[in-house]
């Protein structure tokens, strides 16, 4: 099936765009809004810092997406018809799609009530798990071949916050989160689209270009953070990402296949594994943070943090490539 890059193409370039041009904006808002991120214990910025990051990055992936949608109803009336699967599958999957922009809405302001008052743990969870709980509801939901809703909604509930928390433990470095997320929304895209799954690819590429238009405000040298606004979006998108598309096909029959997002998101997954496991021996609260995540482990090793987050942005490519390769070879 001939990849449609007249349709991919402005989805990624109109994201970037969008984020990239609208991050000021939003800097601003977030000064006077007291979203900021003061300097402090394991800080090393010593002035106030925007947590706009996650703002523009939404801006970037809905703005594209609602001019997308317009032009779709314009193309589907009349004799500019050129692309029927996609609006077939926009038809058929509109409401699923709503509901994970309303639920992207949920986990960011979750996320910046937390940045603005630090919400308790349990509550902020609680906010996380509504999120969660409207995308299984409306049906994006995980299987495993297992009949059962119950299981169904309980896995999927799992994975979503697991993946949330994270993308969140990863947002440590600058450009860190963001770098991570985009590598693995690009994966999950072209994964996708080789696949003919056109809306979810349509997805992976608006959050990859809306990431990356962050990017040069957020590293090397950050005038902006995502915040937990922003780590929390990225996070759930990506477990949204890994949800949508089927990795068990006519195409694919094969049953390990639907393991594929473990190896497309294995940098975070083991990040978080290894924080969490090594918290609890200590006798430390899961959620509280520290210096042992990988990036930090590379710097102790002599690696500059500008150095360090690039080689693990390498690293999620070659695993995320890895996982394309086998969904094609294998």
């Amino acid at each position: 099936m001939r990849f449609p890059l007249n349709v991919y193409l402005p989805a990624l370039v109109g994201s970037f765009l969008v984020s990239l041009l609208t991050l000021p904006w939003w800097r601003g808002f977030c000064r006077r809004a007291g979203l900021v991120d003061d300097p402090g214990h394991r800080k090393i910025h010593d002035e106030p810092m925007p947590l706009a990051g996650g703002f523009s990055v939404l801006t970037g992936i809905v703005v594209p997406l609602l001019i997308g949608v317009a032009a779709m109803q314009w193309i589907s009336t009349g004799a500019h018809a050129m692309n029927p699967l996609l609006i077939y599958g926009w038809n058929r999957r509109s409401a699923e799609l709503a509901s994970i922009v309303v639920g992207a809405l949920v986990i960011m302001t979750v996320g910046a009530l937390d940045d603005r008052f630090e919400l308790r743990p349990a509550v902020k969870f609680g906010g996380q798990f509504l999120a969660a709980l409207l995308v299984a509801s409306a049906g994006a939901r995980i299987t495993l071949f297992v009949p059962s809703a119950v299981f169904s909604y309980a896995v999927t509930i799992l994975w979503i916050l697991t993946v949330i928390n994270a993308f969140n433990f990863m947002d440590n470095m600058n450009g860190l989160c963001a770098g991570l997320g985009a590598v693995s929304a690009g994966v999950f895209a072209l994964n996708a689209a080789l696949d003919g799954q056109y809306l979810v690819a349509l997805l992976g590429f608006l959050t990859c270009g809306a990431l990356v238009g962050f990017l040069p405000h957020n590293f090397p040298r950050a005038t902006a953070f995502l915040g937990d606004t922003g780590s929390h979006l990225v996070g759930y998108l990506l477990a949204v990402m890994a949800i949508l598309p089927h990795f068990y096909t006519r195409r694919h029959p094969r049953v390990w296949a639907v393991f594929i997002p473990l190896l497309i998101l294995a940098v975070p997954l083991f990040d978080l594994a290894w924080v969490v496991v090594l918290r609890t021996r200590l006798g430390q609260p899961f959620y509280v943070g520290d210096n042992n995540h990988l990036s930090h482990r590379l710097v102790r090793k002599g690696w500059s943090k500008q150095n360090a987050v690039p080689l693990i942005w390498l690293l999620a490519t070659v695993t995320g490539g890895l996982a394309v390769l086998l969904m094609r070879m294998l």
